[in-house]
């Protein structure tokens, strides 16, 4: 509850004004039943018509005025509370877009995805109701037993002894609350997962029809959510059964006592009409107690789990530039005796490389390039080609060794300063809902000329020169409205159009033709010829004219060196040029 109060506390001043406007509403609401019985036991009785008509419109405006009341804190309540799931959403968002890889490899998407929406809307929900139902639930729960006391004390006195008894049973079942919600957040994020990864692979699953399959994992994650919430469910409701039970025993009390009271004359009719009418706003008060409880359950679970991830530290710290240098000569990218092994334990230096061999996924890559230089790298599917481009960016840190760019440690760089360096495209890049030209621009500065001159650089204006609406058209979610071929050169034209320092190309060509690809590459080396090149590819002959090749398997370098040197000294890298330039032949 620290995090919900945490970002309420900037909008104090109107949750006190729209807390302030329901308390009297509330108030307001008291004397609606008082003013029945002064009614029916006073002006009754008298016979006065128009005195009647007087206190009869007295109670029709403090029932309007107790309308316009409760509207306004009502909407106040609501505006609050969207300001406050607001601000957690965009620090949640933010805090997430700056994890490192290990953290959101801890994580996990799915769970990211709930913490971001529904966590968020439980947090919501509490906030607005702390504004509402916790004013107005102990006010006239307070309120109703102070008033009442005031018309009869003996009545007053059997709400007195079932009220701690009710109250009692609500504090001993919310106790066990949050972790019961706590496990149903977590068993919905297997449910996004499950979602998510069938959304994702909706083509295969539909490709080897199993959709079958498919539908009965998704209903074992549901069920496992629904039993969990079932659950939670079913031990927050025991109060109300409870309560229901013990004010409607309260209820017959009353009624069955003031009956003979009214007999003997010791109350006016009125009071045990107006004392019902307190009787069941205090029951509305009781139950509202309940949902406060349950809800305040519910927010605890959720904004502890989002405090958990804005609470996250940063585990990459930035080192000091000076004690970051090392001499560099002539070399701009380099990097020296790097191991690494994913995991998300945290585990760092020589501990972490004395790990299995399957744990272990870079051993001792030492390699270096000079600026304006070029570099592929080869080998086979998971040999550690995009682990390479990840150290390099600093998505991940290494384990021992170290990655070194233009002569200072990847580590003493901020993240936008050495992220500005790069233009990169990854394998299973992402085309956004937008027109291609913002998804070439990117929200950086890139002028008109710029833009065309990457467009036509990537072999991307050969197609959108053909659209009706050109850059203006707009590409699909993940750009499903335009072929592998496309996308690829659109992204490629991402990553020139900042004319980038370095530029990486991880698989970025694989759904090219020969002839588009060599026209990419002729007219990157033509026009890009300051940038320090990395292509991570599977074809030689996408690697074959570049200044050095890295061939790698199993995280080790098995070669490194130009096209016509590995040709001569690694039979790995001969073995894929036969294969290949063969079946090119």
């Amino acid at each position: 509850m620290k995090l919900i109060f945490r970002y309420m506390k900037p909008y104090a001043v109107a949750i006190a004004f729209g807390m302030f406007v329901k308390l009297l509403g509330t108030m307001t609401e008291l004397m609606l039943p008082y003013i029945l019985e002064h009614i029916i036991d006073v002006c009754v009785p008298a016979g006065d018509l128009g005195v009647i008509l007087v206190w009869g419109g007295l109670m029709i405006a403090t029932a309007l005025i107790t309308r316009a009341f409760n509207i306004v804190a009502n909407r106040r309540a609501v505006d609050n509370a969207h300001n406050v799931s607001y601000h957690i959403r965009q620090d949640l968002f933010a805090v997430t877009a700056n994890l490192s890889g290990s953290q959101f490899d801890a994580y996990g998407l799915p769970s990211l995805i709930s913490r971001m929406t529904s966590d968020s809307y439980n947090v919501q929900s509490c906030a607005q109701s702390l504004q509402t139902l916790c004013v107005r639930a102990p006010i006239m729960l307070v309120g109703g037993i102070a008033v009442t006391m005031t018309m009869d004390p003996v009545l007053a006195g059997i709400l007195c002894v079932m009220l701690p008894v009710m109250l009692a049973v609500i504090l001993a079942v919310s106790r066990y609350g949050i972790p019961l919600y706590n496990h149903v957040q977590e068993r919905l994020d297997d449910v996004v997962r499950v979602m998510r990864e069938n959304i994702t692979g909706i083509r295969v699953v539909k490709a080897l029809s199993k959709e079958n399959y498919e539908q009965r994992r998704f209903a074992a994650a549901n069920a496992a959510m629904t039993d969990s919430d079932i659950r939670a469910g079913t031990v927050m409701a025991l109060p109300g059964p409870i309560m229901q039970l013990a004010l409607n025993t309260g209820l017959t009390l009353v009624v069955f006592v003031g009956a003979r009271r009214v007999n003997s004359g010791a109350m006016e009719p009125g009071v045990i009409l107006a004392f019902l009418t307190y009787f069941n706003l205090i029951l509305q008060s009781v139950m509202a107690i309940n949902r406060i409880f349950m809800m305040i359950s519910k927010a605890s679970a959720s904004a502890d789990r989002i405090g958990l991830i804005l609470d996250t530290p940063q585990d990459q710290r930035v080192l000091d530039p000076a004690a970051a240098l090392t001499p560099a000569g002539d070399e701009f990218i380099r990097f020296e005796h790097v191991h690494f092994r994913y995991g998300a334990d945290g585990t760092a230096g020589a501990e972490a490389f004395h790990g299995s061999a399957r744990e272990q996924c870079l051993t001792d890559i030492d390699f270096a390039i000079r600026k304006g230089e070029s570099l592929g790298i080869i080998g086979p599917t998971g040999c550690g080609k995009t682990t390479v481009i990840n150290l390099l960016m600093r998505f991940y840190d290494a384990d021992a060794g170290g990655v070194f760019v233009d002569g200072r440690d990847v580590r003493s760089y901020p993240k936008d300063e050495l992220h500005r360096k790069f233009g990169v495209v990854f394998q299973n890049d992402m085309v956004f809902n937008d027109t291609l030209r913002r998804n070439i621009v990117f929200g950086r500065e890139v002028d008109e000329a710029a833009l065309r001159r990457a467009a036509e650089d990537a072999m991307a204006a050969e197609y959108i020169d053909t659209l009706d609406d050109g850059f203006d058209h707009m590409a699909d979610i993940k750009g499903a409205n335009l072929s592998g071929g496309q996308r690829q050169r659109l992204l490629i034209a991402r990553a020139l159009a900042a004319d980038p320092e370095i530029l990486i190309l991880d698989d970025a060509s694989s759904a090219l033709d020969y002839r588009t690809d060599a026209a990419l590459r002729k007219a990157i080396f033509a026009h890009h010829k300051n940038a320090t090149t990395i292509m991570v590819a599977q074809r030689v002959s996408s690697v074959m004219n570049m200044t050095n090749i890295l061939v790698m398997d199993e995280g080790r370098c098995i070669g490194y060196g130009p096209h016509e040197t590995l040709l001569k000294t690694c039979p790995a890298y001969r073995d894929i040029y036969k294969t290949q330039m063969g079946e090119l032949a």
